[in-house]
């Protein structure tokens, strides 16, 4: 077949019903569109557009296919009469996209094993070393035991009256807090528990005067929370105090003491390895019913072994109910101090003690039980 065949135009209404329009910016017709030499080709029939392989894959070889852009180009063109337009060609992608990678299943997560939360090695170098200077000054001189009473209600009170300030813009007076307070301490030994209500009497006046001399604004505040200070800190801890007055003094308080702490250990203890029912969510997240429970065996335990061993004229039976007595003292005291260190958006009062916050973090279990087993020994074993 001649050149001059592929451009023959088609019989009129060839294209039927879906004539094209005009090229935009078509040649004329040339020779090859004559009449005499159109009469002498036969029309070529319609070769429907062959799909495109396409595909980066196929690019290197669609020169020499069919399908090729350019050839089929040409083809199509030279079918058109010169009043017919070529559909416009969807350009192809060059370098297309590549399809993201199917989603990996996410690694299974590393079972992490459970954490004290604190640095155990210097929690424990720290509690032996205060215990062996408590220890060694209860049974030495009982006036030295009372001195360290004193300075660690000074130190409690400064903690306690700073995050206060800083947390809250609390001003609670610390000079007649701290002074009352270490008085308030002498006064219980000296004078017992007489002397030490009369003394927070005077700590609570002296801390309403005291706020006198700055501004009013906020007074109510301030001096609602030095009396609770008062109260909170060197008060309870003054029944400590009377506890060492009795005869056998040095036994009470160091059963106060063993108590206290081996009902804080079992509690740790069970909840931290069995613990799964919260005890108060919303106050202390860690505290666990199991932990609960293992408070009170230990602290039962314990109160029947002290009681027995300890303490003059003490039975058994007595240290069951002192450990189950110390057991609830010592949870609600803790929760207690962490319902103010909540409110105040803290985690310890204080860095004093390594591994152990500050000293109120110590003492919040200690000061609420110390009334309840100064009160349990007065009723089993009496005063003196």
């Amino acid at each position: 077949m001649s050149d001059s065949s592929w451009g023959a135009p088609p019989p009129s209404g060839y294209w039927g019903p879906t004539e094209r329009g005009p090229v935009q910016g078509a040649a004329p017709a040339g020779p090859a569109y004559d009449a005499p030499k159109a009469q002498q080709t036969r029309p070529m029939p319609i070769v429907p557009d062959v799909p495109a392989y396409g595909g980066d894959q196929d690019d290197d070889r669609g020169a020499a296919r069919l399908s090729g852009p350019l050839f089929r180009d040409e083809f199509r063109e030279n079918l058109l009469q010169p009043s017919q337009s070529l559909p416009p060609e969807t350009p192809q992608t060059q370098n297309p996209e590549p399809m993201p990678d199917a989603p990996q299943p996410a690694p299974a997560p590393t079972p992490q094993k459970k954490s004290a939360g604190r640095d155990l090695g210097a929690a424990i170098g720290v509690g032996v070393g205060l215990g062996v200077v408590i220890v060694a000054s209860l049974f030495i001189v009982k006036a030295v035991f009372v001195g360290v009473i004193a300075v660690a209600v000074v130190v409690g009170l400064w903690e306690l009256t700073s995050r206060l300030q800083e947390r809250k813009a609390i001003k609670a007076p610390l000079v007649p807090l701290a002074v009352g307070g270490a008085a308030m301490v002498i006064a219980g030994y000296v004078r017992g528990a007489e002397g030490a209500w009369v003394a927070m009497a005077l700590t609570a006046l002296a801390v309403l005067v005291w706020r006198m001399t700055d501004p009013p604004e906020g007074y109510l505040k301030d001096v609602t929370a030095g009396v609770f200070a008062a109260f909170y800190v060197p008060f309870l801890a003054t029944f400590v105090a009377l506890l060492l007055t009795a005869d056998d003094g040095p036994w009470r308080v160091l059963t106060f003491l063993l108590l206290t702490v081996v009902s804080d250990t079992g509690a740790y203890a069970v909840g931290w390895r069995f613990g799964k029912h919260k005890l108060a969510p919303r106050i202390s997240p860690g505290k666990t019913r199991e932990g609960l429970l293992g408070a009170v065996l230990f602290a039962m335990v314990a109160g029947a072994l002290c009681m027995q061993f300890l303490i003059d004229d003490g039975a058994w039976w007595q240290g069951l109910l002192l450990g189950l007595a110390v057991a609830a003292s010592a949870t609600l005291g803790d929760l207690g101090e962490s319902m103010i260190k909540r409110d105040l958006g803290i985690k310890d009062m204080g860095t004093l003690l390594p591994g152990h916050g500050g000293i109120m973090d110590r003492l919040d279990s200690l000061l609420p039980t110390a009334p309840v087993v100064w009160l349990l020994l007065v009723i089993f074993v009496g005063s003196a």
